[in-house]
């Protein structure tokens, strides 16, 4: 685990607050909320949990969105994944992020992020 997302962990244990270092640029906050978010579910943390869900849903973009998916997948977090396929609706930024080389990776280690991926984009209807 990196010393940042350590220190933000224990700064969230003990001081029941989410303090991002100052230092982080708005990409650098990305990716420490997706190293967090990992760090909270393997140590059963749920409202830290829940903040990063929260705070990674403002950080979807095209460059992105591939990685802040499989979490969503790998982490059970329908809700972030939910909003992952909100921003997919969009024709252009579904047809951004295909273009990207995060997109056939995603294609390829989660399977079931694309099945739901046809079912949110109104491909295919949802099974009953």
């Amino acid at each position: 685990m990196d010393a940042t997302v350590f220190k933000a962990l224990l700064g969230f244990i003990y001081g029941d607050s989410l303090l991002v270092p100052a230092e982080e640029d708005e990409r650098d906050e990305g990716v420490l909320f997706q190293h967090l978010l990992v760090a909270a579910d393997r140590y059963g943390i749920q409202r830290l949990k829940a903040m990063c869900e929260k705070k990674l849903r403002e950080h979807i973009g095209v460059s992105s969105i591939t990685t802040i998916l499989a979490l969503a997948e790998q982490h059970r977090c329908n809700g972030l994944k939910e909003a992952c396929y909100k921003f997919l609706r969009c024709p252009a930024n579904l047809k951004a992020v295909v273009a990207t080389d995060g997109f056939d990776d995603l294609c390829r280690s989660c399977p079931t992020v694309m099945k739901g991926l046809v079912v949110a984009v109104g491909i295919l209807q949802k099974p009953k």
